[in-house]
């Protein structure tokens, strides 16, 4: 089941994309956090959901607010993609053990080992304000993250 909005987040500890560990309790009492939670690297839903918090950065992330990308992929591969999109936000590596994160969230896949588009807004405090969970296939819309962004 995902965290609800008024919980507290699980805390995770994941590798980024340069195989650095990123602790999502790091950012409590300095900046609230974007969890967006996408099945895979290189795949055209994600690519350009991705894309699109990277052409508009400065509206997801700044001083006040950081993006926090979770898949099970690999971190070498987040690598290649983060230099392939020029993504210059963490990619984080889901990959073992595989899916822990995403369970804790409540949208891993047991049958197809993947992570579906869970996004996540985490006040500074630690506790859930925003929640939305999408299928398979199921694009999210950005401006409902802009707006919890807005009320934080």
């Amino acid at each position: 089941m995902s965290p609800q909005v008024g919980s507290e987040a699980p805390d995770f500890t994941l590798r980024n994309q340069n195989n650095e560990e990123v602790t999502l309790s790091s950012f409590r009492g300095k900046r609230n956090v974007l969890v967006v939670f996408y099945p895979f690297a290189f795949s055209s839903i994600c690519t350009g959901e991705l894309s699109a918090v990277r052409d508009d950065l400065g509206g997801f992330q700044n001083d006040d607010v950081q993006v926090l990308a979770v898949s099970v992929d690999h971190p070498y591969a987040l690598k290649a993609w983060a230099r392939a999109q020029n993504y210059d936000f963490p990619l984080l590596s889901d990959f073992w053990p595989h899916g822990e994160v995403a369970r804790a969230y409540g949208v891993f896949l047991e049958d197809r080992g993947m992570a579906v588009r869970g996004t996540f807004l985490v006040d500074k405090s630690g506790v859930v304000r925003f929640a939305e969970v999408n299928g398979p296939g199921e694009p999210r819309d950005q401006g409902a993250w802009k707006k919890a962004l807005a009320a934080v």
